[in-house]
């Protein structure tokens, strides 16, 4: 029972406008169907009126075929009363859609207006100049650091950035197994002289 209250309760979700449209669309349909009933009863008054004519009966043909003609004309006021209905039927609808449009442009607005509130356009200049002086400050450091680095340690940070991306430790270069090239005997006298006549220069 306390469901049922509830329910009575509830707004309705039917507007006036769709409860025209409703009335409107019952109307065009049993205008139809008297279109399609009219139809069909002066296509057997046509043959009718054939068949008095064969039988000689001609006033009646004729009476017949006068009752056919008004019959006709209220099938044309007929068939302009459906196409009214259906115009006014599509304007109603239109105008729904108009108003769904202009009530989600309100909230559009609203929304727009707090938002405003919350950023005025000094707050957004001041957010933007403080980011434009982060960015160049960022260009700055990156510029000094481009610029303290040789090729050597671009090459090393390079290759850690490598070993890093592939969970591996940098290595050290290896130490050669093999002893170190010895100089010629002619180089290494030539050596000894050199050292000897510094030494004596200083000396004197």
């Amino acid at each position: 029972m306390g469901n049922v209250f509830a329910r009575k309760g509830r707004p309705s979700r039917v507007t006036e406008q769709d409860r025209a449209v409703l009335q409107l669309k019952q109307q065009r349909d049993k205008l139809k169907q008297y279109q399609k009933k009219l139809t069909l009863q002066l296509e057997k008054e046509r043959l009718l009126a054939k068949q008095l004519l064969k039988d000689g009966k001609k006033e009646r043909a004729i009476l017949l075929l006068k009752k056919k003609r008004y019959q006709d004309q209220l099938l044309d006021k007929t068939e302009t009363q459906i196409s009214n209905i259906e115009r006014m039927v599509q304007d109603l609808e239109f105008a729904q859609i108009e108003v769904t449009v202009l009530e989600g442009l309100k909230v559009g607005n609203e929304c727009l207006k707090k938002m405003h509130e919350v950023l005025s356009i000094e707050e957004v200049e001041r957010i933007m100049e403080e980011t434009q002086e982060a960015i160049q400050y960022q260009k700055q450091v990156d510029e000094i650091l481009a610029g303290s680095l040789n090729q050597e340690d671009e090459e090393a940070v390079l290759a850690e950035l490598e070993a890093i991306t592939q969970d591996e430790d940098v290595s050290l270069p290896e130490v050669p197994a093999e002893p170190l090239p010895t100089l010629p005997k002619e180089e290494k006298e030539k050596k000894a002289a050199g050292v000897k006549q510094d030494g004596e220069m200083l000396a004197a």
